[in-house]
């Protein structure tokens, strides 16, 4: 349930504690391992209240993405795609690094954020929707292969590596395959 601020004060200190408790438990194991037991235990909530607000845990991890997401989608809205794309990858590795932990263990283990995102902000894109279905999906698996592929290799790493170096390599590779792709494309 995203918070107004005009809900009962009960009310968003029962939301505020069911993500808190959501968020601590995504950095300590699995999304798969959490179970509503568990969360409603650390929130001090029963399963009752729980499932009045949100019908799964499934819901409630759509939820937080879609709040994690929402910042980002709105830092690349004016960019234009492919022209800006490594504007848009810069972006997303400097953002994803000032993000918590429950950030980072989001977008390494499900790729649900990772697709809404993309098709976000691609789906503005011109030369993006005069693509048939099938190359559409192909550039957005490229895409997201490429950034979240990089991002994930990073934090697996350690982020050994410095940002600035992260984000040249994976901006040459995404702008390399983009830029040989939408030229290949534009001489049919």
């Amino acid at each position: 349930m995203r918070l107004t601020g005009k809900e009962d004060l009960r009310v968003q200190k029962t939301i505020t504690a069911i993500k808190e408790a959501f968020e601590a438990l995504i950095c300590e194991k699995d999304f798969a391992d959490i179970t509503v037991t568990e969360l409603c235990a650390r929130s001090k909530i029963n399963k009752k209240t729980f499932y009045h607000y949100y019908p799964s845990l499934d819901d409630l991890l759509v939820e937080l993405q879609m709040e994690l997401s929402s910042d980002y989608v709105e830092l690349v809205r004016d960019f234009r795609l492919p022209e800006d794309s490594a504007k848009v990858n810069r972006v997303f590795f400097e953002y994803s690094a000032a993000q918590g932990l429950a950030y980072e263990k989001i977008t390494c283990s499900t790729q649900e954020m990772i697709d809404r995102v993309t098709e976000h902000t691609w789906g503005r894109s011109e030369a993006f929707r005069a693509l048939g279905e099938a190359e559409q999906a192909m550039v957005l698996s490229f895409v997201s292969s490429v950034s979240v592929g990089c991002y994930r290799q990073w934090v697996a790493d350690g982020k050994t590596m410095p940002l600035e170096e992260v984000i040249r390599l994976s901006t040459a590779l995404l702008c390399g395959g983009l830029d040989g792709f939408f030229q290949t494309n534009d001489e049919k």
